[in-house]
């Protein structure tokens, strides 16, 4: 089992202009030097008017979600945002949490990842999922009834090209033989991949197939000892043997009466959280727009985290 890690959320979005994205380097370069172990961003392409099925599980959505932003909210594309990050930070790993990877073609995909991959110095997680909204998909010449197999296709694709020096391929209305595509990722193994879902069999299929970790989403994310026990009987229900795959899940806050959040109070609940089999603690901390806030804020935040799993580093 890995040492347990903290992570957090950059926002790489908006609901109105910012005028810069400034704050979103800063957070990141601050979480970067107090040592929290990895940072995510977001991801969506467009938007269609009609955001109602967010909160539609039955489209992929999560029980009375609400979408961050309007329609014509500003949204930064994750891989380039990794990408400029990456520039400014110098040990955490970065993450897509999540990437709608079947929005992108497979071969670009596989080298843009493997190219953030070099140049952060193999920091790249690749975190995936299929989304909830139509607009995306048919925008994209998409059919959305078809994301699940898309997606798989889309990580066959980089599996391949990741790892093979001359790569083929033979799928649905998409082929190839004797590829080169260079650089490879810096581990052997491809760029880590995290599977995001809830427990369903498809999602069970993805993560045994080629998920390092996986992201639960909805019900599974809001009772996450529960989703880990589910995912767990429902591998071994389907013969795919998976012990050792990650899970992130979230870190439940604790307010003082000034609404303050009482970090020695929220880190005490983590031992229960890691013992439950969550090896990425995602803190959802509100961060100031003032580095040196943010940074102590992090920082003590991460002080507060390693003494409750006993970590020196």
């Amino acid at each position: 089992m890995p040492l347990p890690h903290l992570s957090i959320q950059v926002i790489n979005f908006a609901a109105t202009g910012p005028g810069d994205w400034q704050v979103l380097s800063d957070h990141a370069v601050a979480a970067d030097q107090v040592g929290v172990d990895r940072l995510a961003v977001s991801d969506h392409v467009v938007f269609g008017d009609d955001l109602a099925d967010y909160a539609d599980p039955a489209k992929g959505g999560t029980a009375g979600g609400r979408q961050p932003t309007g329609p014509d909210g500003l949204w930064l594309e994750p891989l380039t945002t990794l990408t400029w990050l990456a520039a400014r930070t110098t040990r955490i790993r970065l993450q897509t949490g999540i990437l709608l990877a079947a929005l992108r073609r497979p071969v670009v995909l596989a080298k843009t990842t493997a190219t953030l991959d070099v140049l952060s110095g193999g920091r790249l997680d690749l975190g995936v999922g299929v989304g909830w909204q139509a607009a995306e998909y048919e925008a994209a010449g998409l059919d959305f009834s078809g994301r699940g197999p898309l997606l798989d296709q889309a990580l066959e694709v980089c599996q391949a090209l990741w790892s093979q020096p001359k790569a083929s391929y033979s799928g649905d209305d998409l082929a190839f033989e004797g590829i080169h595509a260079m650089p490879k990722p810096v581990s052997g193994d491809g760029v880590p991949i995290w599977v995001s879902g809830t427990v369903n069999r498809r999602t069970a299929r993805r993560l045994a197939r080629f998920g390092m970790g996986w992201i639960p989403w909805g019900d599974d994310r809001a009772d996450i000892t529960g989703g880990i026990t589910r995912m767990r009987s429902l591998l071994a229900e389907m013969g795919l043997g998976h012990d050792g795959f990650q899970v992130q899940g979230p870190v439940r806050m604790v307010q003082d009466s000034d609404g303050i959040v009482d970090l020695q109070s929220t880190m005490a609940g983590i031992p229960d959280l890691v013992e439950s089999g969550v090896t990425d603690c995602r803190l959802a901390l509100r961060l100031s727009p003032e580095p040196e806030e943010a940074a102590d804020l992090l920082g003590r935040a991460v002080e507060a985290f390693r003494s409750a799993v006993g970590r020196d580093a």
